[in-house]
């Protein structure tokens, strides 16, 4: 049996973009790996990664080169993208039960949910509005391996 954990993508972004807490983030993968645990996603997460990268180049944090190549970085990670059946109805519902505004991070609960596994996210504000809820979610900022 497969053992899951979702990571979101302002978590993955963090292995190619240098950022304050990216050492924190290769911590975690390594964690992860060392594991056994296999990365999963939904299917939206290469075009949530592929925009924010673009938004970086198009304002000059990186260049496009810079982008593409991170780009293709987190695409050749072992990440595995999937759905079920009625993700996007569940993920609405868990929009709504949060009051989230999107429901884009709610795809992640709603898989994590689904799989019975832990969801990790740098969203600050995405952990704050479902942790005490849902006791799987957890923030890259309380990782210490």
């Amino acid at each position: 049996m497969t053992s899951w954990v979702c990571l979101d993508s302002s978590v993955v972004l963090k292995l190619v973009l240098p950022e304050g807490d990216s050492q924190q983030v290769k911590a975690l993968w390594q964690f992860i790996i060392v594991a056994g645990q296999r990365p999963v996603a939904p299917l939206l997460f290469p075009f949530e990664v592929t925009s924010t990268l673009r938004k970086r180049a198009y304002r000059g944090d990186i260049s496009d080169a810079y982008s593409l190549s991170a780009l293709r970085q987190i695409l050749s990670l072992e990440i595995k993208f999937t759905t079920f059946n009625n993700i996007n109805e569940q993920a609405w519902r868990i929009a709504t039960r949060f009051n989230r505004p999107a429901a884009y991070d709610a795809h992640y609960l709603a898989l994590a949910e689904h799989l019975g596994c832990e969801f990790w996210t740098a969203d600050k504000r995405l952990y704050n509005a479902a942790h005490e809820k849902l006791p799987w979610v957890r923030w890259l900022g309380s990782f210490s391996d």
